[in-house]
């Protein structure tokens, strides 16, 4: 009798110690708290994305490349990808975070208008290991950015909109942003997914901005934690919003926004 109770009793602990892990790791990912930043829809954003009686308007219409079934590296998804080109058709000047394939470049450059400049950084295959991580950031985090960084032939490349694209090649905590100053109307961050790089390349992001202008982040998600979390941290400071059905967070500027900072409207060209 004492031994089927002392198993009985090993099997309780081994039952709930299983339980406990389990239910740390769905609070990690999210699934038992609601998420700190408000969901909603897409015209939220921006009023083009209205659809009218008839669903989207031609307003929306974009030169698209979709990614269907195939799998991307550190691609957005087709949803993430149309939204990005919209908001290309009625701007300037683009900055990107994180160029991986240049997918996301060689569209906005295919729907700027005439003059429009997309202006992309990212990390030349040879220094990886020149990165900036810190003990805090997540070591997968880490192992994606290096492996996303291995591209010396981009999507643009040869293209008939090549012309329009600035590639900068280096590590986003050692880019000088002072020159790029509310310079651009889009930013899209989507470099490293280490938290400390995400703070990095948000604090450059909100000083590169101009007044009006939007800045969005890709994976925000709780399977990507350091972008999570500095997300929410930011939450606590600024207006945020998550788009619905996508991954994507965004922030808007204030027009009336007259902070003293330099506004370069003529960012630094040539490729670097």
């Amino acid at each position: 009798m004492t031994l089927i109770i002392l198993a009985l009793g090993l099997l309780l602990a081994v039952v709930t110690r299983q339980w406990l892990v389990l239910r740390a790791r769905e609070r990690q990912r999210g699934i038992l708290r609601r998420w700190p930043i408000p969901r909603a829809p897409v015209e939220q954003l921006d009023p083009v994305f209205r659809p009218d009686e008839l669903g989207a308007t031609l307003a929306v219409e974009v030169e698209f490349v979709g990614r269907g079934t195939i799998a991307v590296p550190g691609g957005t998804t087709d949803t993430e990808a149309w939204i990005l080109a919209v908001l290309a058709k009625r701007a300037r000047r683009m900055f990107e975070f994180g160029t991986c394939t240049g997918k996301t470049s060689y569209m906005w450059a295919r729907n700027l208008p005439e003059g429009g400049t997309v202006t992309t950084l990212t990390l030349a295959p040879g220094q990886a290991d020149a990165s900036r991580h810190t003990g805090e950031d997540d070591p997968e985090a880490v192992r994606y950015a290096k492996a996303e960084s291995r591209f010396t032939r981009f999507l643009y490349s040869g293209t008939g909109v090549e012309d329009r694209i600035t590639q900068l090649y280096g590590d986003s905590k050692a880019f000088d942003d002072a020159p790029h100053a509310g310079a651009h109307d889009v930013i899209f961050v989507d470099g490293s997914h280490a938290y400390s790089y995400v703070v990095s390349d948000t604090a450059k992001a909100l000083r590169m901005i101009c007044p009006g202008g939007l800045v969005l982040w890709h994976d925000y998600s709780p399977e990507c934690p350091g972008v999570f979390r500095a997300l929410n941290e930011l939450a606590t400071r600024l207006p945020l919003i998550l788009l619905q059905g996508t991954t994507l967070v965004a922030y808007r500027r204030p027009a009336s926004d007259l902070e003293s900072v330099p506004r370069n409207r003529q960012p630094p060209e040539g490729k670097q």
